[in-house]
This record gives structure tokens, C-alpha cells and sequence, in this order.
């Protein structure tokens, strides 16, 4: 039985734009300063309704609890993403700042973006596994 899927408004909200988070990513000197970005990003995530926290919607590859949902909505593709952990909440938005709102997938290694970021280097390898299932699990919904 496939799982239920949120109603089209809750596809609809308001993430950072990559430009803003890749300049904020940037511009923080240490990894105590990118992580905190990370907590305050989680904070941005997109709520996903604890009836949605299903089996069926799990990627798997994380380390935490994650769940994505996939809509087409006029032709474009949005997403809803969410963890029970906050870094991953963080690592989702910038993931989310790429993908969600699109017609088409983007032309984008998502690999050396974290890797731009300062991301890669500093996450444990279930996070940046976790990260990468997410990615992938996401262009396949192009």
C-alpha cells in the first residue's frame, strides 16, 4: 500500500535561497560556525505532520530518521523533507534549496557543493551516506 501524501499546500513554503546559504557557508571561519549554520537552518526545515513520519517515506542510508515526499504540482517538483535530527534538518534545506520548486532536475554535483560548503570534510560518513541517499532519492523524482 503506498503512504498517504501531504496535501498540496504543505508543499508550498519558503526555504533560503542557495546563493544565501552558500554565501553564509562561506563566510562562517571554523566548523563550530558551519555547524551552528546547520542548527539554524534545521530551524527552516519544512514541518512534516507526524501522520506523514511513515515506514514507506523513509530514506534509507541515514543515520537518523529521515522522510521525503515528492509532488508535481503545474509541472514544477516540490518536496517535503524532514528528520528527527536537527544537523540533518540543516543538511536538508541546503538540499532542498536546490531541488524543491523546479521543472527541471538541476545541473548540480551535489557532492562538490557540500564539498564547496565545507560540509563533507567535517560529517561523519553515515551523514554524508545520508546525505547522498537523500540527493540521489531525490533526482530519481525527476
Amino acid at each position: 500500500m503506498p503512504h498517504p501524501l501531504p496535501d498540496t499546500q504543505d508543499f508550498h513554503y519558503t526555504i533560503p535561497e542557495l546563493s544565501e546559504i552558500t554565501k553564509t557557508f562561506l563566510a562562517a571561519k571554523n566548523w563550530q560556525e558551519k555547524y551552528r549554520q546547520l542548527m539554524l537552518l534545521g530551524k527552516r526545515a519544512p514541518k512534516l505532520k507526524p501522520e506523514f513520519k511513515v515506514e514507506t517515506a523513509k530514506i534509507d542510508g541515514c543515520e537518523s530518521d529521515a522522510w521525503l515526499y515528492h509532488k508535481v504540482i503545474e509541472g514544477n517538483h516540490y518536496f517535503i523533507a524532514d528528520s528527527d535530527a536537527r544537523i540533518v534538518k540543516g543538511l536538508i534545506v541546503i538540499l532542498l534549496a536546490v531541488f524543491h520548486n523546479q521543472n527541471t532536475k538541476p545541473n548540480l554535483d551535489i557532492q562538490q557543493l557540500f564539498t564547496e560548503l565545507g560540509l563533507y570534510t567535517q560529517l561523519s560518513p553515515s551523514r554524508t551516506n545520508g546525505v547522498a541517499a537523500m540527493a540521489e532519492a531525490i533526482e530519481l523524482s525527476f
